[in-house]
């Protein structure tokens, strides 16, 4: 109990012991207490942890093109439920350019208290303003450290892993619609082990009917129902 909770002293662990019909005195508590208990950390970990309902994360990722051009795609995601919130795409990523792909995203039902992002050179100074003019705390990660915006890195890892790997992507065009027909599957169907196996959005579980299996992404994942 000392360790879970290092802002209890004595008092108040020997108090919840005695609620718990656990009779000691409070001398022997502090005598039992853990040694060399620091304050809780208050490290990134802590933050994202706290305010996960209140984060969206933002980061760009390259995907080629049959004739080998490249396109940036763009996405924003919500940390509390690992909800993709925004998908854009282009092939010249500017400051001017997301900070316009923000404003449209903001038709969220809540806006975000904070957006985590690296330090990439696209962002620049008007993009900072727009964050800022939303109500949004812009929090950028630290130098060469990715692991600071790991739910988007890791899901940018399945992007590729379950999607664009295995699409031949002809265009803009087309890569939008393909990463919007993922995220309705992201959102929607595929659940999620740190979600206890729910999917983003939540998806009740069905009991009742014959199952039946719908091909998503071209039979690339498929979805299941009762009707």
């Amino acid at each position: 109990m000392s360790i879970a909770n290092p802002l209890w002293g004595a008092p108040r662990i020997h108090g919840e012991l005695l609620k718990l019909g656990i009779e000691v005195g409070q001398t022997s508590v502090a005598k039992y207490m853990a040694r060399g208990r620091g304050p809780p950390s208050r490290g990134w970990k802590t933050f994202l942890r706290n305010h996960a309902d209140g984060i969206a994360a933002l980061d760009l990722f390259v995907v080629p093109t049959i004739s080998f051009r490249l396109l940036y795609g763009l996405l924003i995601m919500g940390h509390g439920r690992r909800q993709i919130l925004w998908f854009g795409v282009t092939a010249h990523p500017t400051a001017e350019w997301i900070a316009n792909q923000l404003t449209e995203a903001c038709g969220w039902e809540q806006i975000p208290r904070y957006l985590i992002r690296d330090r990439d050179g696209a962002y620049g100074e008007l993009f900072i303003r727009r964050v800022r003019s939303i109500g949004i705390r812009d929090r950028p990660t630290s130098p060469r450290s990715p692991w600071q915006n790991a739910y988007a890195e890791r899901l940018i890892g399945s992007i590729r892993r379950e999607c664009t790997d295995h699409i031949v992507i002809f265009g803009e065009r087309h890569l939008r619609q393909v990463l919007l027909s993922y995220m309705d599957y992201y959102n929607g169907r595929r659940t999620h082990l740190s979600l206890n196996k729910d999917t983003p959005i939540s998806r009740a579980a069905e009991t009742a009917g014959r199952v039946i299996c719908r091909p998503i992404l071209g039979g690339l994942h498929h979805q299941y129902a009762r009707i």
